[in-house]
């Protein structure tokens, strides 16, 4: 049983996965520090507040809501995704693109058409003895 999870931990993927989230969690810290730091305080100040948090906040027999900490959550989250997507899963189709365009056909005469394996059979078939 060690020896499987040793050669799960060492396969390529594994580890590739492991930089993956790393980088990714740095990435997000930092687009993050930008919205937070940056782009919230200016949907903010559109409404007159410190921060986006303070935005829509209202009590109800003493529970205490606020609509801006979700707009914020949500703000975060939609930011992160666009950086990730435009910056990291487009340019990685593209290059799956260029890269499956490069690639070369595969050659038809090597792999028998489905009439060609029909014919075999047929074939077979009638050089075998009969019963």
């Amino acid at each position: 049983m060690i020896q499987g999870f040793k050669a799960f931990i060492t396969r390529g993927n594994v580890v590739d996965l492991a930089v993956a989230v790393v980088i990714g969690t740095a990435f997000t810290a930092v687009v993050t520090a930008i919205v937070t730091g940056v782009i919230t305080p200016l949907v903010a100040a559109i409404f007159g507040e410190p921060d986006l948090t303070s935005v829509g906040n209202f009590t109800v027999n003493g529970a205490e809501f606020s609509i801006g900490l979700v707009l914020d959550a949500l703000f975060t989250f939609l930011t992160v995704a666009a950086a990730v997507y435009f910056m990291v899963v487009a340019p990685l189709n593209a290059l799956a693109a260029r890269r499956k365009k490069d690639e070369p056909a595969p050659d038809e005469a090597v792999s028998p058409t489905e009439i060609e394996l029909l014919t075999e059979i047929r074939d077979a078939l009638k050089a075998r003895p009969s019963a």
